[in-house]
Order: structure tokens, then sequence, then C-alpha cells
């Protein structure tokens, strides 16, 4: 099993070139089963969470076709497609139960597992299943899959999720794209990659028009025509590497990556000391001397807070602010996991329910560490970067899940980092 060994400090310097979104990639390939046309997919980040969704559709019946160092994909449908989905191939992915709305609308049918992915939470799919439902499927989950059908096409419907869940809304866009009729979403994840979904299904035919700020109407189409189509830079991989260079004091430039998608995040790092210059897509970061701690941070839905992706890694940057800060998590109810191997390093975290209270001024010594889910590897990665002495990192198939060849770019800007087998 592969580990990271790093020597820290390090100071980065120099430019990094953001890789396409997973997180907006992976409902865009889910809802290729859609199409009876051919798809071509652009920027796609090289992670084993998309080879896991290519896997999956291939499975399904679709031939897949790489280009461009496997960047870009053509889709092409074969005549025959099947319905089943194991869960040999959603059980380290919880976008897996987003080829169920797809496959339901049209193929009317599916067995589906239920997925797996990181442990920060239950994540419950039945969000899925209700709005779902609402469209006309029905189902029953029997030995771990779900077990659904729908009597002809899915109809258009009024909907109103219960909780703003980020997947539910994903899979009922999907589903509403090849349903029959009008539909109308409230109270959606408003997330940028759900935003680059509808824009990628609108490009290939469908109706579709936010007409609030959570709320989206949809008009089914017939078929969805033959479309070229690249996704959004990661927006989490931009975060991540903007707190980077505001640990280590660095000076990075990162490109490929629109700035006004995490405003929020950028004004949280320019109230750690940071001085930050924005273009286009284009990001120009400057460590401070000395970082400053903030009160109170609390994650919540996009926009206008922390993304909950980017917690665990300001969470690093804050042990080694000025003086105390506290995050709130209010996504998911399992997320402070990294806390244990952070003290390992020498953090000072105390724990009260949902809330982490940060002492800062925290020295980080090196150790050995054990990643638990992938945003809290990559943070762990972080605090490695600014120990002194060597640090080893456990279990890093979590990063390869979400992070395109980050020991490469990392060592690229500075950072002393090996990859052992």
């Amino acid at each position: 099993m592969d580990k990271f060994l790093i020597k820290g400090p390090c100071k980065i310097k120099g430019q990094v070139l953001i890789s396409g979104s997973k997180n907006a990639a992976l409902p865009i390939l889910a809802s290729t089963i859609l199409f009876d046309k051919t798809v071509t997919i652009k920027n796609l980040p090289r992670v084993r969470d998309i080879d896991t969704m290519l896997k999956l559709l291939k499975s399904l019946g679709s031939k897949i076709q790489f280009f461009n160092n496997k960047k870009t994909v053509k889709i092409i449908k074969n005549k025959k497609q099947k319905i089943f989905v194991p869960y040999s191939l959603v059980k380290t992915m919880r976008a897996g139960i987003l080829v169920l709305g797809p496959m339901i609308a049209k193929h009317q049918k599916s067995i589906t597992s239920l997925p797996g992915g990181c442990l920060i939470g239950a994540r419950p799919v039945n969000y899925h299943l209700s709005a779902l439902k609402k469209f006309g499927m029905k189902y029953k989950i029997k030995k771990g899959y779900i077990y659904a059908n729908s009597k002809g096409q899915l109809k258009g419907a009024n909907y109103k999720f219960s909780n703003i869940s980020v997947g539910a809304t994903e899979n009922s866009i999907i589903a509403a794209s090849f349903a029959k009729g009008k539909t109308i979403l409230k109270n959606c994840a408003i997330e940028p990659e759900i935003k680059d979904l509808t824009n990628f299904l609108k490009s290939a035919g469908v109706n579709i028009k936010w007409i609030g700020k959570r709320t989206v109407r949809i008009i089914g189409a017939d078929s969805l025509k033959e479309i070229k189509y690249s996704v959004m830079g990661d927006r989490i991989e931009t975060g991540t590497f903007c707190v980077a260079a505001t640990l280590t004091k660095g000076d990075l430039l990162i490109k490929n990556f629109n700035p006004k998608l995490i405003q929020t995040e950028l004004n949280l790092l320019r109230k750690t000391g940071a001085t930050i210059k924005t273009s286009k897509n284009e990001i120009h970061i400057k460590g401070p001397k000395k970082i400053k701690s903030i009160n109170s941070i609390v994650t919540k839905e996009y926009p206008n807070s922390l993304a909950t992706d980017l917690q665990a890694q300001f969470m690093v940057l804050l042990c080694t602010a000025n003086g105390r800060s506290s995050i709130t998590e209010s996504i998911f109810e399992n997320r402070f996991m990294h806390v244990a191997e952070l003290r390992r390093l020498g953090a000072r975290i105390i724990i009260k329910g949902n809330k982490a209270i940060i002492e800062g001024q925290t020295e980080f010594k090196g150790a050995e560490l054990m990643s638990s889910d992938l945003r809290a590897s990559v943070a762990l990665v972080l605090a490695a970067m600014v120990a002194r002495g060597q640090s080893v990192i456990n279990r890093i198939y979590h990063l390869d899940r979400g992070y395109e060849k980050i020991e490469d770019k990392l060592r690229k800007i500075g950072v002393n980092i090996k990859r052992l087998s």
C-alpha cells in the first residue's frame, strides 16, 4: 500500500495548473447514460473516482475511448445497455448513486448497489430516493441494493428538498432532463459543480433555467444531441493550494480556475494575512510572515461559507496562527477524523460536539500518520509540509481518489515529497 514520505519544513514557490473538477465530472459522466449519441468530455482529472465511474459506465454497455493522456474521453453507447450496478464498482465511491436517476429515466429500471466512499457521515440516500419517487420511481432496498423501476417514462414534478443535498440535486436534475413535461426543483444545492452539470445538459438540448437562487425549472427532452464539453477546474484543489501557499509563507500562481467561485475562502485567507491578486482564471497568493487567527468559521452550503471539503485544510492553517480559532462543521457529523492525527504532529485542538477549538502557535513535528478520508489526507500532507523533520502518511489511496498527481505538483513548487510503494 502506497505512502508519502515528506521532509519539512517546506516553502512553496512557483506555479501550479489546476486539474479538472472531480465533483463536476462525476455527475456529468453519470448523465451520459441518457444519451444515444456520442459524448466527448474534456479536462477530466486523472483520479481514481473518475476511473471507477468510467468502469461503471463500461460495465453498463458504453464504449470508452481515451485521448490526450486520458484527460479526454469519448463515450459511445451500445444499443444493449445493462441495468445492474454491482457493489464492487461503487464500494469506494459515493457518486455511484448518481447513475440511479439516469438509469430509471432512460431504461425505467435499475438494480443499484448502495454506495461506499469516505467514512465522514451518514450521507443518506433517502434524499435521492424521495425526490426520484416524486417522478414516478418505485423501489425497495434488499441486501444492500436498490431495486427500482417505473411504469413507463418518468413524469415531471414539483419537488422541494427537505434538506439541501448536492448529490440528490444532481440525481434529480439528471432524471428530470429526460422526464416527460416540466419539473420545478426547489431548495436545490447550487455549488458551481451543479451549475456545470446544468450547463452540460443545456448544451445537449435540455431546457434548463434557474428561476430563483435555489430553484431550477427543467423541461424534459425527448433526445439529447452529440456534444463536446470541457469540465470546470477543481474548486477544492484550488482551495487546497491556496491554503498551502498561505501556510508555508509561500508565493504561488494558480492557473486554470475562476477565482469568483471561491471568494469566501479567499476572503478568509485574506483575514489570516495572505496577499491575494486575481484575474480571469488565475490566483496569485503570497503567505504572510505571521498567520492571524480567525475567531469563528462555520461550514455551510455554498455560497457565503467555508466549503466543508476545505475544513480540514483550514484547520491545519489555523493551528499555526497567532491565537485561538474555531471551526464549526455543520454539514457532516463525523468530519473531525483528522484531528487525532494532527495531534500526533503537535496540534492542540479540543472537540466539543461539531465545534473544533484550535489553539494557535503550533510548531508541528514530523510523525507517522494514517489517512482516514480524502480531504483529511491532504490536510495531513499540508501539516507535514511545515512540520520539522520527517513524516510518513499511510493509506494515501484516499488522496488518489480526488487529487491528480498531487506529489508531482507539490514537488515542482518546492515540497520534499516522495511516494513509497
